[in-house]
């Protein structure tokens, strides 16, 4: 049972990484500036969630394998007691499965040290070595671990909008999903997207991973889950683009509100929200 658990999570975290849906956002307010010269601000407070991979490794690793004879059958398909040959082949065949187990869970766990950028997910103290290299970062201006993959960030940034910006970014990651990204045109127009932001994120490989693990280890549901059980994450917060550049498209339900930096844009982020939060704003005069 156990083994079992261990490979689909796993199996899980490894299709995650493919994916790149590692990250997710909790209860957060976020903010971007576009000014027509280019000029760009963007905050980011609140939490963020990485998959509990300290966590995940545990729930594989709990109890250790024994070997269980398996019945055997008669002709008829009955259920009977097993010879002494039947039990030794069923124990070599075991041994087998148990040695190949161990070697694909050795590659599997090199592999997600490699994506992680040498942090080994097994290591008890890998989130709060995450949390230090968020903070050399540019922006993070705090990291806070509080358990269960959840990170509380204050990041906030300025600059010139001359090349495209993406948030979050993770030093030697191999890749992490975007919660926002400005993708500069040769036209002189800037696209903003969220797309972590919209209704597809509740329903994100992280999500389904985590209520599998609920599943498979029998805790309860997000009310009254056992022992501090993973919950999936749930997008709860806004997000807001300021500009007084030109406003050629959004997702937005009610359209740019005057504002005192020009034009405002809003959006509320929650399991309701009808569109990902998109924007795109024409530079210049």
């Amino acid at each position: 049972m156990f083994k079992r658990i261990g490979a689909t999570l796993v199996a899980s975290l490894l299709a995650m990484m493919l994916t790149g849906c590692l990250l997710s956002p909790g209860k957060f307010i976020s903010s971007m500036d576009l000014r027509k010269d280019g000029q760009f601000s963007f905050a980011y407070k609140g939490e963020i969630y990485l998959l509990a991979l300290s966590k995940m490794a545990g729930q594989g690793a709990v109890g250790k394998a024994r070997f269980e004879v398996q019945p055997c059958q008669d002709g008829e398909g009955n259920d009977r007691k097993c010879t002494a040959s039947e039990v030794a082949q069923q124990k070599k065949d075991w041994l087998e499965e148990q040695k190949g187990a161990a070697e694909k869970s050795k590659k599997d766990a090199e592999s997600a040290k490699a994506f992680l950028g040498g942090i080994d997910p097994s290591d008890p103290k890998a989130a709060e070595e995450l949390a230090a290299r968020l903070r050399r970062q540019a922006g993070f201006r705090s990291v806070l671990y509080k358990g269960d993959g959840l990170y509380l960030v204050d990041f906030a940034i300025a600059g010139r909008l001359d090349h495209d910006f993406v948030f979050p970014t993770i030093e030697r990651f191999a890749m992490a999903n975007v919660f926002v990204q400005a993708s500069r045109r040769n036209d002189g127009t800037v696209r903003i997207d969220a797309p972590a932001f919209g209704p597809n994120a509740g329903g994100s490989p992280f999500a389904a991973m985590m209520g599998g693990m609920d599943g498979m280890t029998g805790a309860g549901d997000s009310k009254g889950s056992k022992d501090g059980a993973a919950k999936a994450p749930v997008a709860d917060g806004e997000f807001t683009i300021t500009t007084n550049g030109t406003i050629l498209s959004n997702s937005t339900d009610e359209g740019p509100k005057p504002d005192p930096l020009g034009q405002r844009m809003t959006w509320a982020v929650n399991p309701r929200t009808p569109a990902a939060p998109m924007a795109l704003i024409k530079l210049g005069n």
